[in-house]
């Protein structure tokens, strides 16, 4: 059985609470991703997404200086390392979510994307199943 740990991002990118909206959104351009977790001492407390700025942030007339605590989400779903393939592919289309964060004994250790998922070559039906229900559910909303 294959697990998150053989196939997660260790490398990830994150903010603290102390950053704000720019400064999560340089963060997302400088590295190219859509989400970055927020850490607090090491321990996963929230995630911002592009979206999150844009409506949470922007939509709300907040300023960039805007900590990234009142617009991240804190209720996360994650995967531990040991978790398998498959239950990162079935919570990501159970939730309607492409990255979860991976956490171990509380703390970040790196993040699951249904990218990472379709690079794998013994997960691929199940990366495009769940990516299907993902935009069936992104369609009706």
């Amino acid at each position: 059985m294959q697990t998150v740990r053989d196939v997660m991002s260790t490398d990830v990118q994150y903010c603290t609470p102390l950053d704000n909206l720019y400064e999560a959104a340089v963060k997302m351009r400088d590295f190219n991703v859509g989400a970055i977790p927020i850490v607090d001492d090491g321990r996963l407390v929230g995630m911002i997404t592009d979206r999150d700025i844009v409506v949470r942030g922007m939509a709300e007339k907040r300023p960039g200086s805007t900590a990234v605590t009142e617009v991240m989400s804190r209720d996360l779903v994650t995967l531990s390392p040991d978790d398998s393939v498959q239950k990162a592919a079935d919570m990501m289309a159970r939730h309607q979510i492409r990255r979860l964060p991976v956490v171990e004994n509380g703390r970040l250790v790196g993040i699951i994307s249904l990218g990472d998922l379709a690079t794998n070559r013994y997960s691929d039906e199940r990366a495009g199943r769940a990516l299907s229900e993902i935009s069936e559910q992104g369609a009706i909303h």
